[in-house]
């Protein structure tokens, strides 16, 4: 069984945040119930947060910040990502997000 829900769509790959700003560090800190938790240490002001999330995941996953948005939750700590152009399966993303 999958720890992350990663959903394939016709754009890309669709996936649940749970976020946590103004952390010590950015950090990918693993699942949390079918989601991926997140910590920054961006403020949640002005879509701080959201910038540092899209930066850290694009380049845990070698693809362009233009290629990772959030799509729900902006203001929210939940969130949900669409990932484009990543060249693999949902098991290939989860497993490169995970492996940090």
């Amino acid at each position: 069984m999958s720890r992350l829900e990663v959903r394939s769509t016709s754009e890309g790959f669709c996936l649940r945040l749970r976020v946590s700003p103004k952390a010590s560090r950015d950090r990918v800190a693993g699942p949390h119930g079918g989601a991926l938790k997140i910590s920054v240490r961006a403020a949640p002001e002005r879509g701080q947060a959201n910038e540092a999330v899209v930066k850290l995941l694009a380049a845990l996953l070698g693809v362009s910040t233009r290629d990772v948005e959030v799509v729900s939750g902006l203001t929210s700590q939940n969130k949900v990502l669409l990932v484009r152009g990543y060249q693999g399966t949902a098991a290939d993303l989860e497993r490169a997000l995970l492996s940090e």
